[in-house]
């Protein structure tokens, strides 16, 4: 038999100073259903302020314990994080198990974590989140735990003490855990930096295509099934740091980093236990930041994403924005105008003009020169035919004469061995 579908009530309170409430509000019915949770029905307040005890005041808290009546088995959806001892009041309040926004997406986290170090950092952000809020979950509620084989402690070390200790092991085991294999991505990302290949990383909003982007990259310069990532129209398809090669026709190349969406109010515990993926981020040499210009409340989008970067340190980096989606505007595209390009990721239109852009920023260092290589040199022959864009040989009586796009470094690294024209 298949499993009833789950049942929300989605709660928010309308402050003066929330433009972006409604979309709030619609984002919250998303997330819930990327939980597969029907929402069932929604009640909102506006208020000048939250209120400390209920979230929401006396009337508004009746109204939604009647509202549940008509819904036997509907648990609560706020649409803010809840304070340990809001969460304690609403529950005994309505006799509904009760959650917030902040859990809403930990949930969600945890059901798309496929790697063992998603899997950890999604744990540890649960945990820290829940140990606050011990009190207020009604499962940990306990009476005193008997004084016997409990050792080094009283007869009065509470169910509660005892949650909240296994809880700090369980999150200093999970965090030893985490750095080995962060350390492993360190040396990783060493490596890359030694090879000095330029990286561009995607970021963006969650659901704006950068998953989709990435694939339509990897099909046009590095055309092997297997190196395609998962692209899904839903919230947070994307929780692993996929990173693919790029091999541009004229022999740069570069490394594409896809990253985990951002969304508004990102939970502070998520961002910590993820701090270690987003640092791809803010090592790049490039971003290029993925926007859905078919959604009305793009802007908001753009300044949620900036806001993520900034507490990331990674705002200083240069950055291309690839407005998305122009399929289902009205807007003209493919389209490169102010440092930005308009396209359609769908369509495969605008891919060859976001590349051109790539070009600009990561290989300015590049220079165009004709030079002549003694016979003797001939290892600096096959270099240059390997890392630089050779577009002439010839072949004289000093040696083997070349024109060539190359990294200023390498030509001025070899300069003393070759010929300049």
């Amino acid at each position: 038999m298949k499993q009833q579908q789950q049942q929300a009530v989605i709660v928010g309170v309308h402050l003066p100073e929330r433009t972006d409430f409604a979309s709030s509000m619609e984002e919250l019915r998303s997330l819930a259903e990327a939980c597969q949770v029907q929402v069932v029905d929604e009640l909102s307040q506006k208020a000048v302020r939250i209120n400390p005890s209920h979230y929401i005041g006396t009337g508004k808290l009746q109204e939604l314990a009647a509202l549940l009546e008509a819904y036997e088995e509907a648990f609560v959806i706020f649409n803010d994080e809840l304070s340990p001892s809001q969460i304690r009041n609403l529950e005994a309040a309505l006799k509904r198990k009760v959650i917030d926004r902040t859990m809403l997406i930990l949930d969600i986290f945890a059901e798309r974590a496929k790697t063992r170090e998603a899997q950890l950092q999604v744990e540890v952000a649960q945990l820290q989140y829940m140990l606050p809020r011990l009190v207020g979950l009604r499962a940990s509620l306990g009476r005193q735990g008997g004084g016997a084989g409990l050792r080094n402690r009283g007869a009065g070390e509470t169910k509660l003490e005892l949650d909240r200790r296994r809880i700090e092991e369980r999150i200093a085991a999970l965090q030893n855990e985490l750095e080995k294999l962060v350390a492993r991505r360190q040396v990783q990302r060493k490596q890359r930096r030694k090879n000095d290949i330029p990286v561009v990383c995607l970021v963006g909003y969650t659901n704006t295509g950068k998953s989709s982007l990435m694939n339509a990259l990897v099909e046009r310069y590095n055309p092997q099934p297997e190196k395609q990532v998962l692209a899904r129209d839903m919230l947070f398809a994307t929780l692993e740091t996929s990173v693919r090669s790029i091999e541009l026709p004229d022999r740069k190349s570069f490394l594409l980093t896809d990253t985990v969406g951002f969304v508004s109010g990102l939970p502070h515990h998520l961002v910590k236990a993820f701090r270690s993926t987003l640092e791809e981020v803010a090592e790049a040499d490039l971003l290029i930041h993925v926007v859905d210009f078919s959604n009305p409340d793009h802007e908001k989008q753009i300044e949620v994403t900036n806001d993520t970067l900034r507490e990331l340190g990674a705002d200083h980096i240069p950055m291309i924005y690839a407005f998305n989606k122009l399929d289902i505007t009205e807007h003209p595209y493919p389209q490169v105008q102010d440092g930005s390009v308009y396209l359609s990721v769908r369509e495969r239109k605008g891919i060859d003009e976001l590349v051109g852009m790539i070009r600009e920023q990561i290989f300015s260092s590049y220079v165009q020169r004709e030079i002549v290589i003694p016979y003797d040199q001939g290892r600096l022959v096959a270099y240059f035919n390997e890392h630089a864009h050779v577009q002439e040989t010839s072949y004289e009586p000093e040696g083997t004469r070349l024109r060539l796009e190359c990294k200023a470094a390498d030509y001025e690294k070899y300069r003393a061995h070759f010929i300049e024209l």
